[in-house]
């Protein structure tokens, strides 16, 4: 299976910005079905807004704590790959 059926996204990248790789996931015809979830440290309301602009399905501060981080991690797994209903590929 070539793509996956979540995306967990960080704004802050390396070389590109999350919300750039956000806007060619959410551009391209094979990949913009899928789920986007942006998990960040950020908590501008700029950044809130610009993604969700961008079509971002839900936006998540990523929790500093190891283990809130696990946590959430498995909250968004569960929800996402069990709950959700998500369309055919």
């Amino acid at each position: 299976n070539p793509f996956p059926d979540l995306i967990l996204l960080d704004l802050n990248l390396p070389r590109i910005s999350g919300a750039e790789v956000l806007e060619f996931i959410k551009n391209n015809g094979l990949l913009k079905r899928i789920p986007v979830v942006i998990l960040t440290t950020s908590q501008a309301e700029q950044d809130i807004v610009k993604t969700y602009n961008l079509h971002a399905n839900c936006y998540i501060n990523k929790p500093v704590d190891f283990d809130k981080f696990i946590h959430v991690i498995c909250m968004i797994g569960d929800f996402w790959l069990h709950v959700v209903k998500l369309p055919p590929r």
